[in-house]
């Protein structure tokens, strides 16, 4: 594969993909499918496109399922078709939906969905492939940062081990962005609820787990997951919902006796891993500081 730039304006605003290597569709490499879900993003299309489109992948599936977007996010999408597996403009029943849709259409054997504000990091798709070498593996995630709406990092989500009640109870250990798994662990789940508008990654985590799929955490950053006024998580419009699908899971995977203590062991579990949070955040706060001030850079 040719060497890609590290250099963050050029990752995340020009291609800098060799057009023969992603167009090779190279079988010696494992098939890899990234599904975006997308509406009314058209500010940070691009560079989630370009993220992906940069990991310069052999084998790589794209796939972008829009849901009918009023802005300029269907000129921009066209912009990059011929390097698509698939894509699609039309009204859905949300983000699960898309996902959904988008897998539907996949062939590959290593899966992740990248929402249209979020990016990869340089070489994101590679080490998580080589992840996957070892055949026991079914899930892979790593740390993401954390930005703002212009691509500057002010913290970090850190990928915590994977225990499933501490998970159900509030950890959420699995930055999405930063999470692959493999084919059969979707198929298994049955794939995202659609009727989750909110937690619907928490959700399939929590399946996964349940079933028994064995998680492996990484000790990198493999994205940047995007705070700005837009997004549903700093806009706090769905958090209500959030809580009532957290405990709706809680309930459906049999964990209901222990939902009057959601709060105690929502602190507890957080607490036990504060101190590793302070480790990684300094640790974060010191590059930052020394090194550049964009995401790819740190």
């Amino acid at each position: 594969m040719s060497q890609i730039t590290s250099q963050p304006k050029e990752f995340v605003s020009r291609p800098v993909f060799s057009e023969s290597v992603l167009l090779s569709k190279n079988d010696s490499f494992s098939r890899v499918t990234v599904v975006t879900p997308s509406y009314n993003q058209a500010e940070f299309l691009e560079r989630t496109i370009l993220s992906v489109l940069n990991q310069n992948y052999p084998n790589l599936e794209y796939i972008i399922v829009d849901g009918g977007s009023k802005d300029s996010s269907v000129e921009i999408i066209k912009k990059y078709q011929k390097y698509l597996a698939y894509w699609v403009s039309e009204p859905d029943q949300g983000q699960s939906d898309a996902i959904n849709k988008g897998f539907s259409r996949s062939t590959g054997t290593i899966c992740a969905y990248l929402n249209s504000d979020d990016c990869y990091v340089p070489n994101a798709l590679n080490q998580a492939v080589a992840a996957f070498s070892d055949p026991s593996v079914d899930l892979v995630y790593g740390n993401a940062y954390i930005v703002d709406g212009s691509d500057r990092p002010y913290n970090i989500a850190v990928a915590l081990p994977f225990i499933l009640k501490e998970h159900l109870f509030g950890l959420f250990s699995v930055p999405q962005p930063s999470s692959f798994w493999r084919r059969r662990v979707y198929d298994r789940v049955g794939g995202f609820n659609v009727d989750a508008k909110s937690c619907m990654d928490h959700e399939f985590y929590a399946k996964a787990g349940k079933l028994g799929f064995n998680f492996m955490r990484l000790d990198t950053v493999l994205s940047c997951f995007r705070m700005h006024p837009g997004s549903i998580t700093m806009s706090g419009r769905l958090k209500e919902r959030a809580r009532f699908e957290v405990e709706r899971v809680i309930r459906d995977l049999g964990y209901n006796r222990l939902l009057p203590l959601y709060g105690p062991l929502n602190l507890f579990y957080r607490a036990k891993y504060i101190l590793v949070k302070v480790i990684y955040k300094a640790m974060f706060s010191f590059r930052r500081i020394w090194l550049s001030n964009r995401f790819v850079a740190l």
